[in-house]
């Protein structure tokens, strides 16, 4: 060795003897760093700066020094850290899913919640009561469907309550022909046996009664303040669609019609014209203004096809509601309606010099008469309105009540001239 060690375990050898002789004590020997049992290692290089680091002996009579274990320390505070956040998460889900159950109770049970968030209904879809959805729900408790027996099987029309202690106003041709009691079904479904009041085939109308407490009339309005595009609705039981309710406005007013069933009576009437949809079964139902109030009794429609196979194309008219009104007050005072004339007979069309309904005859000391009518004279116009037919005529006549003056226009050979006629109900 270059340093004159002889490195050899302590305490044998001659090596042993030297060193502790010697005035620096021998690496590896007490207290020193170096001592190590691997100093014995034949491999190992003694000039290598590598350190062995040997523990110290323990010292008797002294209690070691305790030592902490740092990552001990620190076991506890990783763990309290990590549990923050899962109690966090737990509690997060469970408000979460409680949040998502109530959600889904409120909105039906679905998950997606559609649409926006929930905000005050549109003017429009609060149906006000002057609108028409307003309108409808407070006329159709009073709007019921009248069955009858014939001896052909069941005849299904319309009609609605006009008084409070049970008179209903519906259609002659509803109820002609019955065999067997009528009977009515209420909007709410319920039903009840009727009897016929009167009926009055000329004018289409008819009254039955039925026996139930709580019926609510409907209110009237007055057919003469009709004005052509005025709102209108059609409620009835078409095609035995009960509750149906249809819109459209006046189209025209005083539309004379001239209708009957072969080997019937003839109707005559000055018609109020709608383009609200009415077929089959609305019969006897209520025309009504747009503030609830009936205005007419929907009784014909023109269509196409004929018969049963007859539907809308837009042409439906109605009894003026004055007219219906004054022959029901009649039905149930009396049992029948009085027919309001002019005292007159008429012919075809009156011929040359323009349009017009010719008298055939006069009645001596009838109305006609007593306005200074002739026969052979040309009616041109009553309050008004154009007579070009001789239904023109009849029709408008009827119209008004017995009693009733009325302006008429005619014409005598190439003159024209003017009559304040006072009508007079038949003697019939």
């Amino acid at each position: 060795m270059t340093d004159g060690w002889d490195w050899r375990q302590p305490g044998t050898g001659a090596g042993a003897a030297r060193s502790s002789s010697s005035a620096h004590p021998p690496p590896g020997g007490p207290g020193s760093s170096w001592w190590s049992d691997a100093l014995a290692d034949p491999w190992r290089d003694p000039t290598a700066s590598a350190v062995v680091v040997v523990p110290a002996a323990p010292v008797s009579g002294a209690e070691p020094e305790p030592v902490t274990d740092p990552a001990a320390a620190a076991r506890p505070a990783l763990r309290y850290l990590l549990l923050v956040p899962l109690v966090t998460a737990l509690l997060a889900g469970l408000l979460g899913g409680a949040f998502g159950y109530a959600l889904a109770i409120r909105g039906g049970g679905g998950a997606t919640v559609l649409g926006a968030a929930p905000a005050p209904p549109p003017e429009l879809a609060q149906r006000m009561p002057e609108s028409l959805a307003g309108v409808a729900e407070r006329v159709l408790p009073s709007v019921v469907t009248v069955r009858v027996a014939r001896p052909t099987g069941t005849s299904e029309g319309s009609g609605f309550i006009a008084t409070s202690d049970g008179y209903v106003i519906t259609n002659d041709h509803v109820v002609a022909g019955a065999t067997g009691q009528a009977s009515v079904v209420f909007s709410d479904g319920s039903s009840s046996p009727a009897t016929i009041v009167g009926q009055d085939p000329e004018s289409d109308v008819a009254v039955i009664r039925v026996m139930k407490d709580g019926l609510r009339p409907v209110a009237f309005g007055d057919s003469e303040a009709l004005a052509v595009g005025d709102p209108v609705l059609a409620i009835g039981s078409p095609l035995s669609l009960a509750n149906t309710v249809t819109a459209g406005i006046v189209s025209a007013l005083d539309r004379t019609m001239r209708a009957g069933e072969p080997g019937g009576p003839t109707r005559y009437y000055a018609a109020i014209q709608t383009d609200a949809a009415v077929n089959h079964g609305n019969s006897g139902g209520p025309l009504v203004d747009g503030a609830g109030r009936v205005i007419g009794v929907n009784s014909t429609i023109k269509s196409i096809a004929e018969g049963h196979e007859a539907g809308n194309i837009g042409l439906a008219f109605a009894i003026p509601i004055n007219q219906a009104k004054r022959i029901t007050q009649d039905i149930i005072g009396t049992g029948k309606a009085r027919r309001t004339v002019i005292g007159a007979q008429v012919g075809g069309p009156g011929a040359g010099g323009g349009a017009g309904v010719r008298l055939v005859s006069v009645t001596r000391s009838g109305p006609a008469a007593d306005a200074g009518l002739r026969a052979g004279d040309v009616i041109v116009k009553l309050n008004g309105r154009p007579t070009n037919e001789p239904t023109d005529l009849i029709a408008l006549v009827r119209k008004f009540a017995p009693g009733s003056v009325v302006a008429v226009e005619y014409r005598r050979g190439t003159s024209r001239r003017n009559a304040s006629v006072t009508l007079v109900a038949d003697a019939q």
